[in-house]
């Protein structure tokens, strides 16, 4: 299974919950924005959260975060990492909490580490794309009146938010399916995914589609079923170019 490890645009601080996610000053007294963010995932939306591994703080990746030029070299240090700064790292993604203590800590320490979102269970998961892709599919779902629910944003891919998805029930849906290309990813049990406004060793992480309030207070999820046939689509039409992720 693969890693399963994608035109309006929103900074966290518009969206629909961000007087819980800062103080409302946007001084973010008791933190960085990154542990603001990190504790709305975990707190209120009882999302798992883990700091993401980042650009070496040293290296050209971290020149390029702050607007230099050069190659992203992520603080794992691995020159072939796939998504330079965007994995976790240490700790490792089996460490995911929704502990506000223990979140607090971890951002206090790395207050500019990315967001990393384990993805499965009760939570949440997705599907990325190239953004191309991506962005037609969106037009497509507002167009006939699709309901989405969050939609993080890169450079080069989207990554669609869903509710969470029984393995058994992903396979039914693909086998129905005539062509699945591998441009096209799952997040479920055992994945990631990183949130805004994460900075990563290629980019910032941006919402492409705001999270938007359900019953409990949570982030509105559709089911995957609702939108896989579009994204299928859109993935199929765009040309798969074979370079490694920046997301």
């Amino acid at each position: 299974m693969r890693e399963i490890l994608g035109r309006r645009r929103f900074p966290w601080s518009r969206g629909p919950f961000a007087a819980r996610a800062g103080s409302g000053s946007g001084r973010h007294p008791h933190g960085s924005p990154m542990r603001s963010a990190a504790l709305t995932a975990a707190t209120q939306w009882r999302w798992p959260v883990v700091p993401g591994a980042g650009p070496a703080p040293d290296g050209p990746g971290h020149a390029a975060g702050q607007g230099g030029t050069g190659p992203a070299l992520c603080a794992c240090r691995d020159p072939e990492c796939v998504v330079p700064g965007a994995h976790p790292f240490d700790p490792v993604l089996l460490a995911a909490t929704t502990e506000p203590g223990m979140v607090r800590w971890w951002w206090d320490n790395r207050p500019q580490a990315p967001l990393v979102v384990a993805t499965g269970g009760t939570a949440v998961s997705a599907l990325s794309l190239p953004a191309v892709a991506g962005a037609r599919a969106l037009a497509r779902f507002e167009a006939t009146g699709v309901r989405l629910g969050p939609v993080v944003a890169t450079p080069t891919r989207f990554s669609v938010l869903v509710a969470p998805y029984a393995i058994e029930e992903l396979g039914e849906l693909l086998y129905a399916q005539d062509l699945v290309p591998s441009s096209l990813r799952f997040h479920g049990d055992g994945g990631y995914i990183v949130l805004p406004p994460s900075r990563t060793g290629s980019d910032k992480v941006r919402w492409e589609r705001s999270p938007e309030p359900g019953p409990s207070g949570r982030p509105w999820l559709p089911r995957l079923e609702s939108l896989l046939d579009v994204l299928v689509e859109e993935s199929v039409a765009t040309p798969d170019t074979g370079s490694r992720l920046a997301y």
